[in-house]
């Protein structure tokens, strides 16, 4: 259930919404979340659905959904379900749905618009000569000299591009502002180009395409948005935004506000970069759990409402908005102490056998899922002549201030009984593969007389136990920023460089019986060790499989 107070507050653009309303420059408020269906989508287009469908919710407004497909090469129908699955399971719906290819004809009619009122015309200049002709930061542009065609020859020529006349590449349309702009963006920019690729909804019908910054304008003009929120790498591009809607017949005329992008620490925010990953197989797929994807951390056992404080919790506004992954973790990790139901699990094994075991002396014990949530239920921890235990709660040689099991000491099994270990049994090599403990049967629900027991460990019979698969994730890279690292030489390094060889680590182990009755994407956690959810795709109640979400506490040092 989604509230208003699970959204970030007091920050800049909520104060201009609330001057717009007062002001009544604004009735209902609009926005969109328009992502290019050319990639899955990641960790920073979730800060940005938390905020566009956020204040419409707490505006009592409308959020639309919106896809940018004007760049055909990359785009198709898989990642257009994939975001849309993306943004329902982050909890969200959209007003309406949209793609920027549905105004493809009317996109087309403004640019007529622009090329009958000496606004727009069509160049001959390729590609590289038109950066030629742009100029620099410090010198101005010149004149395309293909820039004072008449208004007929522009027509002319554009309706030619449309009907397929000429080659790729071999003209554009451009807009007629201003080559000595300071804004680069306002030198005379492309705003169609000819190219001949199969669209995903369109098909073949179309061989001119728009640019995005003709292209968003309009469609958020079109849609009545009222508050154009963009990352700040589009700042620049806000006076050819305005000039766009400025310059044609439409009687709404929207602003664009930026924001911060996110930047998360060791990891990577780049949907071509991520492509890189899935194509070069570094990853198994967009969904590959240790992805920064929405998909990935879906996988990887994160919630909807843990990504939703975590976005809240990083904020609104113009600052560098960069953000360490441990504060992602613990919104995860917040989030899942709530929710997660318990189950112990041994995930490096000993055996322990109870040499006193008298099956007439011994019972199960009920234990809560949660201790805070009593709805959770209950379940019955058995007991056997044999055991496991994870072969860190026992030491030989144990440091000071020990509190878990060791030759001669006791602990209590949580939940159940106190044990004391008797012998442990050492292989060839010295390790230890068996432990001999008694069994004090008159401890259950009780302190033991005469002595203190101070450890408890988890445990689990080995008559009940379920066997599994366990995935250990860690971070996909070992450096805080893996594609801004430079070498000697002042270049920068491939950031496929520091990928973590150890980001993923696959173990057999052992867990509780409702191991075998969980569906996919069941979060628990197993006692003392973390939080871990059954694969959303691999797991079955025959071969349960986990994935482990993230560790009980943050094991890495912040960022400095």
């Amino acid at each position: 259930m989604i509230n208003k107070d699970q959204f970030a507050d007091n920050h800049f653009i909520r104060n201009i919404i609330d001057e717009d309303l007062a002001a009544q420059r604004a009735v209902r408020i609009i926005t969109r979340f328009p992502p290019e269906p050319n990639g899955y989508l990641h960790i920073g287009h979730a800060k940005s659905i938390c905020l566009n469908f956020g204040l419409a919710y707490i505006y009592d407004g409308f959020c639309n959904l919106r896809f940018d497909d004007t760049n055909p090469e990359k785009e198709s129908d898989e990642y257009v379900r994939a975001i849309k699955e993306d943004v329902q399971w982050l909890g969200f719906q959209w007003h309406e749905e949209h793609f920027a290819s549905d105004y493809f004809e009317t996109l087309y009619q403004y640019a007529i618009e622009l090329i009958q009122a000496g606004k727009a015309y069509v160049d001959d200049l390729d590609a590289e000569e038109i950066r030629r002709y742009r100029g620099t930061l410090t010198e101005a542009g010149k004149n395309s000299p293909y820039r004072e065609r008449s208004i007929e020859e522009n027509l002319d020529l554009f309706q030619r591009m449309r009907s397929g006349e000429f080659p790729d590449g071999s003209k554009t349309l451009r807009l007629k502002i201003d080559m000595a702009s300071g804004n680069i963006n306002l030198r005379d920019p492309v705003i169609y180009r000819i190219r001949r690729v199969h669209h995903h909804r369109t098909a073949d019908d179309w061989v001119i395409y728009p640019m995005y910054d003709y292209t968003h304008a309009i469609s958020d003009a079109l849609e009545r948005v009222t508050h154009s929120l963009c990352t700040l790498e589009f700042e620049a591009h806000r006076p050819l935004y305005d000039w766009v809607v400025e310059n044609i017949s439409i009687d709404n005329h929207p602003h664009q506000y930026e924001f911060s992008r996110l930047e998360l620490l060791y990891s990577i925010t780049s949907k071509r970069k991520l492509n890189q990953l899935v194509s070069e197989n570094h990853v198994s797929g967009w969904d590959d759990p240790r992805m920064p994807t929405i998909s990935g951390m879906r996988r990887r056992g994160y919630t909807p409402e843990g990504l939703r404080l975590f976005s809240k919790r990083v904020g609104i506004s113009k600052s560098e908005n960069v953000v360490d992954m441990s504060v992602l973790e613990g919104a995860i990790r917040e989030d899942l102490e709530n929710t997660a139901p318990r189950m112990m699990a041994v995930l490096n094994p000993i055996k322990v056998e109870l040499i006193n075991y008298d099956e007439a002396l011994t019972q199960s014990r009920s234990a809560p899922y949660h201790p805070n949530h009593p709805e959770f239920g209950e379940r019955e921890v058995p007991v056997s002549k044999n055991l496991y235990i994870e072969a860190d709660d026992f030491s030989l040689d144990p440091p000071a201030g020990w509190q878990r099991l060791t030759l001669g000491g006791e602990v209590r099994l949580r939940y159940s009984y106190v044990i004391k270990c008797e012998e442990a049994v050492q292989d060839s090599s010295g390790r230890v593969v068996l432990l001999k403990c008694s069994i004090d049967h008159d401890t259950l629900g009780k302190k033991p007389e005469g002595r203190k027991v101070k450890g408890v460990i988890h445990w689990l019979s080995a008559k009940h136990a379920v066997r599994t698969t366990v995935r250990l994730y860690d971070r996909l890279f070992t450096e805080s920023r893996p594609d801004a690292v430079r070498g000697a030489d002042g270049q920068y390094r491939p950031f496929t460089e520091f990928l973590n060889p150890n980001s993923m680590t696959e173990i057999n182990a052992w867990v509780e019986p409702v191991a075998n009755t969980l569906p996919p994407e069941s979060r628990y956690q197993f006692e003392r060790l973390g939080y871990f959810v059954t694969d959303r795709y691999d797991h079955s109640a025959e071969k349960p499989i986990f994935n482990r979400t993230v560790t009980l506490r943050d094991t890495w040092l912040p960022e400095k």
